[in-house]
């Protein structure tokens, strides 16, 4: 359907602008009128030239998905049929590519497809997590509940991830700049001390001598440094890219001292949240389980559900392989088995996931408080290193001079 771009004034004779969606020009301007704007302006809006190339449209944020699922959630409660409020959220909408999914699945709606199958053409926004909820919701007449605790869901999924991220930013920034003022002092500070020193005709100082061939080095090396540097990134992104590379990579990451105790609690935050979500929806457990291995976001973490799910369509209960893949801590293992018990797993699953959170923030406070010092003494050492390095035959010729 055409945009028509239109400006004119309200009943109140104030200037308004903006876009309108219609048939045709006519329909534009009558919806105007139904709304009383007289238009001064009113042309169809010109095709972009972007419009196909999906590299050039925005991407659809997870905030993006969270919003709708909240709005559309609250219009179904409210008794409004799921048509006309996908219209209203697509309508609304003012991410282009988002809009455009959106009444796509609004059109597949009304030609008979279910929701969720409407939602499954679109993986990119709508994972296997969200579809199968909400085809569950639909089987058991309670879409407007599934979509509340959907949108629970990933508004604590995407705290969690914002934490993680947020203790990441800050290493990685200073390191960035730390790398940046390195390279400037190397490339062009030292070669013109080192000039300066090669007048004086003495021997320099050691911690001198490293630095200058240190710049020396840099100066020759620089563009072949960063070619080195970019192969390894290609070839570690190639690498991990395969079944076995992942799994040994995301294997060594979860061995990692401090960092690979964030990644497992994380883990495990999001595998009983996701888990337990699903369950009191409704979704079976062998098809949540599938479902939660993958999207765990990782290999190792992945294949322990796998074989899990494989344990449980034997007969077994949940606890006792989810034990044997060594992968979840034995207090988790625990709980999980209590409730399993007691005929309320997702109970259960909902707590472990709230402990593991608050395990999650307490972990990331300590990364940053760790992290914050060392950064400080990485960056003074380096800077104030080099600064006496450079000093030093200055110093040395004072010294001659007195």
């Amino acid at each position: 359907m055409p945009h028509f771009i239109w400006k004119g004034k309200n009943s109140y004779g104030e200037k308004r602008k903006g876009i309108i969606e219609a048939p045709n020009i006519d329909s534009a301007r009558g919806h105007l009128k139904k709304i009383r704007i007289t238009p001064t302006k009113l042309k169809e809006k010109p095709k972009d030239l972007f419009e196909n190339i999906e590299f050039f449209q925005p991407k659809v944020t997870t905030k993006d998905a969270v919003i709708f699922t909240r709005q559309l959630s609250t219009m179904i409660d409210a008794g409004l049929p799921l048509v006309q409020g996908l219209e209203i959220l697509g309508n609304q909408q003012e991410n282009p590519t988002f809009k455009k999914i959106i009444t796509q699945i609004r059109v597949d709606v009304e030609t008979g497809t279910t929701f969720a199958d409407a939602l499954k053409k679109h993986p990119k926004v709508f994972d296997s997590l969200f579809c199968n909820m909400v085809e569950a919701g639909e089987i058991g007449g309670i879409l407007d509940t599934i979509l509340a605790r959907l949108a629970v869901f990933m508004e604590k999924s995407m705290t969690l991830k914002k934490r993680v991220k947020g203790a990441m930013t800050y290493p990685i920034i200073c390191l960035c700049i730390s790398i940046v003022i390195l390279g400037v002092i190397l490339l062009f500070v030292v070669p013109v001390f080192e000039r300066m020193f090669a007048d004086f005709g003495a021997a320099l100082p050691i911690p001198t001598q490293i630095v200058v061939s240190l710049s020396q080095f840099v100066q020759h090396n620089f563009l072949y440094g960063i070619i080195l540097i970019a192969i390894l990134f290609f070839a570690f992104k190639k690498y991990y890219a395969t079944e076995k590379g992942e799994k040994k990579i995301d294997a060594m990451v979860l061995q990692l001292p401090i960092i690979g105790d964030l990644v497992r609690k994380v883990a495990v935050a999001k595998f009983t949240r996701t888990l337990g979500t699903m369950l009191k929806s409704g979704v079976p457990i062998l098809e949540s389980l599938n479902v939660v291995a993958r999207t765990s976001g990782n290999k190792v973490i992945e294949t322990a559900v796998f074989r899990t799910a494989d344990a449980i369509s034997e007969g077994r209960p949940i606890a006792e392989p989810l034990e044997e893949t060594g992968v979840f801590p034995s207090m988790v293992v625990q709980m999980i088995n209590v409730g399993e018990a007691v005929g309320a797993l997702d109970a259960m699953l909902e707590k472990i996931a709230d402990f593991y959170d608050e395990e999650v923030d307490q972990a990331v406070d300590n990364l940053t408080a760790m992290i914050e010092p060392f950064m400080m003494v990485f960056l003074g050492g380096m800077i104030g290193g080099l600064v006496v390095a450079m000093y030093l035959p200055i110093f040395k010729l004072g010294e001659v001079v007195g």
